[in-house]
């Protein structure tokens, strides 16, 4: 059984799920995805997109859907257990289904650790109850764990294989159809829906905003396998702008890009080692903003400052995120030649603290493992 409730988990799972049967083609994987899993062979009982929500407010508006999934899981765990459970981050569910598998006497493998470094610490006796052995993918990850006694090991940062751009920028854009002669901004407005009605509108006002200053400008928004395209739509349509959406192809997207405006997440990663400027924004709701404030212990929000160790690119955060100083850093980056290179030469820093690749290789490799001891 394999768990993977938002889009980034996605993506993981279904390489995962690949190099695993590599190794032993008899493994059969069902359990919570998306489109890539489905892609890669996993029974999807649950669909990651109805899961990915992030908030107190935003989780308590998708309870039912989120009770639903665990109960269907609970169930086979109880009734006919699977010979090992995946866990991929999303702690608040994930956590709670490690609780059922223990009970049932099913083995538990988590790959890729909440951020409890950066809040609610103490999750780690949790964990060290719970879990049979911790996959990590940041290298200060092991230390935590380790201190708390948990089985753990660095497997590498599974972006690392998954970002391979060959092309030039030119022609990254050429090859989407775009007019490499002007400038192209990326939108990425995540892959939760709630992200995307409390951050799109944001985004698109900064884009109208620019398409004002800059006229020949061009957009560029990928889309998650968790939205569709009625999603985002009429937060285009009312900002007055059109950009080319993509499902695929997103590296090449990112290459293609002159600047990003980006929620945090994990694509922050995925823009920092393509090396391309962003900028990155952030905003929950109120009442999660305060509880959240004083929960957390680190001192950036996005996942490439974090690793970078410092400010590489701007954060704004809650009601700094608005659609004039969004557009404002933008226009930085793109008038600024000396500010860009500064951007760019801190993000290189990022795919050095990553290590090596092959971290699905090297999932797969514990998952046998694991089977076998068990």
């Amino acid at each position: 059984m394999i768990v993977a409730g938002e889009a980034s988990g996605d993506i993981y799972g279904a390489d995962l799920a690949r190099e695993a049967r590599k190794l032993d083609p008899s493994l059969h994987f069902l359990g919570i995805g998306g489109a890539r899993m489905r892609e890669s062979g996993v029974e999807t009982l649950v669909d990651s997109a109805d899961m990915a929500v992030v908030g107190l407010v935003e989780v308590l508006k998708h309870f039912d859907v989120i009770a639903a999934a665990f109960l269907k899981l609970k169930q086979i765990l109880l009734t006919d257990p699977p010979s090992l459970l995946i866990l991929i981050d999303y702690p608040g569910f994930n956590l709670r289904l490690a609780k059922v598998a223990r009970r049932a006497g099913v083995p538990v493998l988590y790959y890729i650790s909440p951020q409890i470094w950066a809040w609610r610490r103490g999750r780690v006796r949790k964990i060290a109850r719970l879990v049979d052995h911790m996959a990590v993918i940041l290298p200060f990850e092991v230390p935590f764990y380790e201190q708390a006694g948990v089985p753990v090991s660095f497997v590498g940062h599974p972006m690392l294989d998954l970002v391979a751009v060959a092309t030039s920028r030119d022609q990254a854009a050429a090859g989407l159809g775009l007019d490499p002669s002007r400038q192209i901004v990326g939108l990425f407005p995540g892959s939760r829906r709630s992200e995307i009605e409390r951050l799109l509108p944001v985004i698109a006002g900064a884009a109208a905003r620019l398409k004002r200053r800059f006229p020949d400008i061009q957009f560029v928004l990928p889309l998650a396998s968790t939205l569709g395209e009625d999603d985002i739509m009429p937060y285009l349509q009312a900002a007055g702008i059109t950009a080319l959406i993509r499902r695929e192809r997103i590296h090449d997207l990112i290459r293609a890009c002159d600047a990003v405006i980006s929620v945090s997440g994990t694509v922050t990663l995925e823009i920092a080692l393509v090396g391309t400027p962003m900028v990155i924004i952030y905003r929950l709701s109120p009442l999660t903003y305060q509880v959240a404030k004083r929960l957390v212990k680190v001192d950036h929000i996005g996942l490439c400052n974090i690793v970078a160790g410092e400010t590489a690119v701007k954060e704004l955060i809650q009601d700094e995120a608005n659609p004039e100083r969004v557009a404002a850093e933008i226009e930085k980056i793109l008038t600024d030649g000396a500010y860009g290179t500064r951007i760019r030469e801190k993000l290189a820093t990022v795919r050095a603290r990553l290590g090596g690749g092959g971290a699905s290789a090297n999932v797969a490799r514990l998952i046998l493992s694991l089977m076998e001891r068990t």
